[in-house]
């Protein structure tokens, strides 16, 4: 399943950042999710997710637990100016933009 930022977000380069995706799941007992990078994330935007696949387990349900995609951003495609004119290499991900992908898996059962 794609998901796609909620706002829009500057990323500096060197930096990261937590990009709100919009929503909040509540996962069945035993049942987590995978969130990932689309292949094409990098190429697009430069940047990488800071803990390559993010799991979210069952336990993630608060009223504040809207999913986020961490990242860091490598390879800036923009400039910016800061408020002395100063140029800033980085990378703006924009509200609706598709930066990663999910899927819900069982938990594995524990080996011994």
């Amino acid at each position: 399943i794609d998901v796609y930022a909620n706002k829009d977000v500057f990323v500096k380069c060197g930096e990261r950042a937590m990009v709100p995706l919009g929503f909040a799941l509540e996962l069945p007992e035993g049942w987590e999710g995978h969130l990932a990078p689309r292949s094409s994330t990098f190429k697009t935007w430069g940047i990488i997710q800071t803990n390559s696949v993010g799991v979210v387990d069952d336990t993630y349900i608060g009223d504040n637990d809207q999913w986020h995609m961490p990242v860091y951003c490598l390879q800036g495609k923009d400039i910016e100016s800061d408020d002395n004119g100063e140029e800033i290499k980085g990378t703006w991900i924009r509200k609706g933009d598709k930066i990663g992908q999910f899927r819900i898996m069982e938990v594995m059962p524990e080996i011994e």
